[in-house]
């Protein structure tokens, strides 16, 4: 059986024989003076930090203002469980470097911190004092009625009192009247304030983000765990790149040029012949690599961008291809790696596959989506799956939120469509 919620107690019959009343009374009471202390604290970091702000020293007070509904929430989810057994889960992600530069860059970066600090000045403003007055009332009413003998004791030695301002008892009958009137609304009271604190709880979970549950939270996480190890998956590439051209393939430049210089010497058979067989096989080794080098991470594509890697694709296609890519500016480096893979796997399936005589690629980025089209006029007929790389481009696109669409119809023409988020979601948290 699961434990109960204020909003389950109240309509119970033991609901008074209970600890709810007095939990709920002790949730609204403890709102009150939280929301009175914030409401210094706000005021004080507002007012003397813009104050400061001119000089710079008030910067930091700034930032700590922009920062305080973190505190304020994480307490408001502790005081939710004085009303229900549920927690809020926290919304926040660990920084995915230590110190305290990358925590606030975290934070500033996520839309929960915006929404607690929205939260925390609601909270100073208007919160508190609801929960001030509906506490407040009902003490000063049950109270006021309860102490009436006490006051008359002590203080008019048996003479007449006012009644919460509003008639005079004369005698002890009248004063013990008032507090029997009090002990019957306190329990009576005990219900509007369990409601009051059933919708001050229901407010503040809407209001607070919370962390999503537990199949939402692996799946956002395997999505994470995706994005980080393609690019670490890249990262590696490009070192091998680096490695082999900085490395490999100079080993072999000097080899060529060294194999070329012995030639000069016109050395007599047969080590003539050798070192000119050798010379040619440095040569072809140097292409190779070459070749090898830009299928691993093409230099041009980390130097100058996706037009003009796709430029330099195009110009070593065995069909001719014109480019048309409308990029005003650089995207992303893991957006431009995955569109310049599936180019190149697109456009070698027009060399292996279409029978194209021509192909065309188009694209342009709106400043949201990257769209890339790729038409031949080639047979037609092409498909996701028989193992022409097209589910290897969708697997790539898929990481980055985006999407393949296919139309081949038999007899052609070809037409391929990459559609990708400018800034995926995963790129952006």
């Amino acid at each position: 059986m699961s434990p109960l919620t204020l909003r389950q107690a109240l309509v119970r019959r033991r609901y008074l024989l209970g600890a709810w009343p007095w939990r709920a009374a002790l949730y609204l009471l403890s709102g009150a003076l939280a929301g009175a202390v914030l409401l210094v604290c706000v005021l004080l970091l507002a007012v003397v930090g813009g104050a400061l702000a001119v000089v710079l020293v008030g910067l930091p007070l700034l930032l700590m203002l922009a920062l305080v509904g973190i505190p304020v929430a994480a307490a408001e989810r502790r005081r939710l469980r004085m009303v229900g057994p549920v927690p809020l889960g926290d919304p926040h992600r660990a920084p995915e470097r230590a110190g305290l530069a990358a925590w606030l860059r975290t934070r500033l970066q996520e839309q929960a911190t915006w929404r607690e600090f929205g939260y925390a000045v609601l909270f100073a403003g208007v919160l508190w004092p609801l929960e001030a007055l509906l506490v407040g009332g009902v003490l000063a009413v049950c109270g006021g009625l309860l102490a009436t003998p006490a006051v008359m004791a002590a203080v008019t030695g048996g003479e007449e009192v006012r009644v919460l301002k509003l008639y005079l008892a004369d005698s002890y009958p009248q004063a013990f009247a008032a507090a029997l009137l009090g002990l019957v609304l306190l329990p009576l009271l005990a219900y509007p304030l369990g409601w009051a604190a059933v919708a001050r709880a229901a407010l503040t979970r809407a209001l607070l983000p919370s962390a999503p549950d537990g199949r939402d939270a692996r799946i956002e996480e395997l999505g994470r765990s995706r994005m980080r190890l393609v690019d670490a998956f890249e990262a590696e590439r490009r070192r091998i790149e680096r490695d082999l051209h900085d490395g490999a393939q100079q080993r072999l430049v000097a080899l060529s040029m060294t194999l070329g210089l012995a030639r000069l010497e016109r050395p007599a058979e047969p080590l003539g012949g050798l070192l000119a067989r050798a010379h040619e096989e440095a040569g072809e080794a140097l292409v190779e690599i070459r070749e090898l080098i830009r299928g691993i991470h093409p230099r041009v594509l980390t130097d100058r961008g996706l037009a003009a890697a796709v430029e330099d694709v195009a110009d070593r296609s065995a069909v001719p291809v014109e480019v048309d890519l409308d990029l005003p500016e650089r995207l992303p480096q893991p957006v431009e790696t995955a569109v310049y893979f599936a180019l190149c796997e697109a456009l070698a399936n027009v060399a292996r596959h279409s029978g194209a005589s021509r192909a065309w690629v188009t694209g342009r980025d709106d400043g949201e989506r990257l769209t890339v089209e790729v038409r031949d006029d080639g047979a037609g007929g092409a498909a996701t799956t028989g193992g022409t790389g097209l589910q290897g481009i969708t697997d790539r696109l898929s990481v980055l939120d985006g999407r393949l669409l296919l139309s081949s119809p038999p007899g052609g023409p070809t037409v391929l469509r990459l559609d990708v988020p400018r800034v995926p979601a995963h790129l952006v948290e």
